[in-house]
């Protein structure tokens, strides 16, 4: 059986990168969610909730769930705009890399995987998934719990299910998360995520949590909320397991020279090839993108204390290589046109950057990076 956990919603690089993305907002929530992810009036929504309600009772929802789960909820504007205004948008896997596997993404992975070398052994002794695997995942999803999200699930889903767009996917997690409220392993107040409904320190969703979620900790509660781990990390690992990982067997790794065993891939022409097994496919099954795939193995490599890939990248479309991108964001920054960081990646601040530099300078206004625009800063 091909069983797959749907990843969406969350930018995610998934882009996390659900987590990499910046975009989940950290807990506590009340203070931190933006206005447009606050309930707001609107008619149609009660009245569908109304009737929503008496579909979940029949299918055995508890009134009492039922109230307990929708008070203080209410449709939420920002997860519709969000929904709506999805970009789809191909990052070279060099981009993906450089924030996936960033620095201060592996030094953090490694003072978290120190933290809690004993549930990672644990986990890898009791499942057969490697421990850096399962670190690494953590890592992607949530920056090792640091970003999991803190939007209210009912709220999320039930406004998502009304909208209609993809209605009967998201009134199937609503009903998940309602019964999750219902076995009790979590009350409604703690019930968060991000604003489509992934949860927890590996952006669980709900269905998929009814699936895989495990109690590792033993205290009778499925608990991929709670600032311990071990259940969100225990449950990922329950993920790959079940859908057929290897034990004992690597996800793959950098070809350099010959072409090696395996199959192999090149997701980026004329950049690193990678030969890759079966668990390199289950890893595409928890996210379906060979770059969040690669982004996991490696991430996982350097947590286990391996170096960056040793093939360089070609220059982008622009000639410039992740060093002459960095030094130009360097550039712009230390002139009073700040990047907000110096990755290599050009993304919306750096583009803003650039043409405010462009405006300044009489130039004009691209927001583009260049090799004359490097040699400028230079």
């Amino acid at each position: 059986m091909h069983i797959t956990r749907r990843h969406f919603g969350m930018g995610a690089l998934a882009f996390g990168l659900s987590a990499c993305a910046s975009s989940p907002l950290v807990s506590p929530r009340s203070s931190a969610l933006p206005d447009d992810l606050k309930p707001v009036a609107n008619q149609a929504y009660s009245a569908w909730v109304n009737s929503f309600q008496g579909r979940a009772r029949a299918r055995g929802i508890s009134q009492d769930t039922l109230t307990r789960a929708f008070r203080g909820t209410g449709y939420l504007p920002g997860v519709v705009r969000r929904d709506r205004n999805q970009t789809e948008f191909k990052r070279s896997l060099e981009d993906y890399l450089s924030i996936a596997v960033s620095d201060e993404r592996v030094s953090k992975g490694r003072a978290a995987f120190a933290r809690y070398r004993d549930v990672f052994t644990a986990l890898e002794t009791t499942y057969g998934v490697d421990a850096e695997i399962i670190a690494a995942i953590w890592g992607l999803e949530s920056f090792y719990g640091e970003r999991r999200g803190d939007v209210p699930v009912i709220s999320a889903t039930s406004t998502l299910a009304y909208d209609g767009r993809r209605g009967a996917f998201f009134e199937s997690q609503l009903l998940a998360a309602l019964r999750i409220v219902q076995s009790g392993d979590i009350t409604p107040d703690r019930l968060v995520g991000s604003w489509a409904g992934a949860m927890g320190h590996t952006q669980f969703i709900p269905t998929s949590y009814q699936s895989f979620a495990v109690d590792f900790t033993g205290d009778g509660r499925r608990d991929i909320w709670s600032e311990d781990p071990s259940d969100a990390l225990a449950s990922a690992a329950a993920y790959l397991a079940r859908n057929g990982w290897v034990r004992g067997q690597r996800w793959g790794s950098e070809v350099v020279g010959s072409a090696g065993a395996g199959t192999i891939i090149q997701p980026q022409a004329n950049g690193p090839r990678f030969a890759v097994t079966q668990n390199f496919r289950v890893l595409k099954r928890y996210n379906n993108s060979d770059a969040y795939a690669i982004g996991v193995g490696h991430l996982a490599d350097r947590i286990a204390g391996a170096g960056p890939l040793r093939t360089p990248f070609p220059p982008d479309a622009n000639g410039l290589t992740k060093d002459d991108r960095i030094a130009l964001q360097r550039g712009l920054t230390a002139r009073g046109f700040d990047t907000q960081g110096a990755d290599g990646v050009i993304g919306p601040n750096t583009e803003s950057a650039i043409r405010a530099y462009q405006a300044n300078r009489g130039l004009p206004v691209t927001g583009q990076p260049s090799q004359t625009l490097l040699r400028d800063l230079s």
